[in-house]
């Protein structure tokens, strides 16, 4: 073990003090619920990062991701031809996002319904979310919403929708955190496609920090908003409501089919949106910070969005265990991913390891502390799906979303944490 990992384990514990300082009622956090959280993450990471055996179940998650995605670009290069080839391949004219990643997650939106169809991914969400229910003594409803959104995303709230209504305010903290935390199978795809050529065993990670972020999440949420009331289902997990109204296997692959159209559209927007939003910012931003340095003080100075986001996410960053030199790429990235999405931010963080700028215990941390929807378009798309599926509840939505967006941040950058705590050089990340 070098200084770094218990630099790594320091910032742990400053990231915890920052949960604490900013609770909501510092006298009601369920210190039992919050310490099996931690030994979970703390069990999760012995078990990632230091036994061999699970080494290669590591492996065989990310042949098997990898191997969805080989199976999706058949369909991509069909319907598009060169468009879709990537620059390696006989044909290909280079990477272009909307023609070889988008395509990935129509095909996992896919396999992931017809998975629910034969019943195979709501037995995985309930042992989950009874683990997750039992383990950490959170109710039933949010255990299950929590559980289901590592496979379905914002459409967890469907699983758990004739509960939303009456779910306490801490509970409605915990469903947004989780929801801002973790990253749902459907977009895995993503984050493979823009890493993979610097970290091959990506795939099989970022599973793992999507399943650390779970205990995460549950700290965070906990601590900055304890619960005050008597949850309605703290004693079982309720049944699933089912989200998908299909009754043969060949209509559960067109209602995939047609909504990973959907959500593929809807990031390609959103990128094209906040990219174009940010730059208008920037233009604005520029131009009056350099007028008003130009005639008070003479001198030239064009600030930025980014830019100012990257101060604020500086002292974050700090906790992480990073080596002096990432310090500033680290706080650039996390502040891009709250404004413009984790996906322009793992783009960036791969040019960044191409360029020799960030060392292999560096991509490790990053690429788990950027792992989820932590940024400002999500709280639109999870604050406004809950609430219409409960528009009594829209106020309390409101005054809790920011509050979960701060508590995913933390509860992203934990796990982060927690992987350079546990990283000691291995080969490969996987060796």
């Amino acid at each position: 073990m070098s200084w770094y990992n218990l630099y790594s384990l320091a910032g742990c514990l400053v990231l915890l003090l920052l949960a604490w300082l900013t609770s909501t009622d510092r006298r009601r956090i369920p210190w039992r619920t919050v310490v099996l959280a931690l030994a979970s993450m703390a069990g999760l990471g012995l078990i990632v990062f230091l036994w061999p055996m699970f080494r290669s179940v590591l492996l065989v998650l990310n042949r098997a991701v990898t191997g969805l995605m080989t199976a999706s670009g058949e369909g991509s290069r069909f319907l598009f031809g060169p468009l879709a080839a990537g620059s390696e391949q006989a044909g290909g004219i280079g990477f272009i996002l909307a023609f070889q990643v988008l395509p990935a997650v129509v095909f996992f939106s896919v396999v992931t319904s017809w998975l629910y169809h034969l019943g195979l991914l709501p037995a995985v969400v309930r042992w989950t979310a009874r683990g997750v229910h039992r383990g950490f003594h959170l109710s039933g409803a949010e255990a299950l919403a929590t559980a289901s959104n590592l496979f379905v995303g914002v459409e967890s709230a469907l699983i758990v929708r004739p509960f939303i209504q009456r779910m306490t305010r801490s509970e409605l903290m915990m469903v947004l955190t989780a929801g801002f935390s973790t990253i749902a199978s459907t977009v895995l795809a993503f984050y493979v496609a823009l890493l993979n050529d610097v970290f091959p065993f990506i795939a099989g990670h970022l599973i793992s920090a999507s399943v650390l972020s779970i205990p995460a999440a549950v700290v965070m949420a906990k601590i900055l908003v304890p619960e005050d009331a008597e949850p309605e289902t703290m004693n079982r997990v309720p049944p699933m409501e089912k989200y998908i109204k299909t009754e043969h296997w060949m209509g559960s692959i067109i209602w995939g089919a047609g909504e990973g159209v959907r959500l593929a559209v809807g990031v390609g927007a959103l990128l094209i949106g906040m990219l174009g939003l940010v730059e208008l910012l920037d233009l604005i931003l520029g131009g009056s910070s350099s007028w008003i340095a130009n005639q008070l003080f003479g001198v030239e100075v064009s600030l930025t969005l980014r830019a100012l986001l990257e101060v604020l996410a500086y002292p974050l960053i700090l906790c992480l265990g990073l080596s002096p030199e990432e310090w500033s790429h680290a706080a650039h990235l996390i502040g891009e991913r709250w404004i413009l999405t984790e996906v322009v931010a793992y783009q960036d963080l791969a040019k960044l390891v191409e360029a020799g700028s960030i060392s292999p215990r560096g991509l490790l941390i990053l690429s788990y502390s950027l792992c989820g929807f932590t940024h400002v378009a999500s709280v639109a798309i999870f604050v406004g799906g809950l609430a219409t599926l409960a528009p009594d509840r829209r106020d309390d939505l409101a005054k809790l979303s920011w509050r979960a967006f701060w508590a995913a941040t933390l509860a992203t950058l934990l796990t982060g944490a927690v992987a350079g705590a546990f990283y000691h050089g291995q080969v490969g990340l996987l060796g």
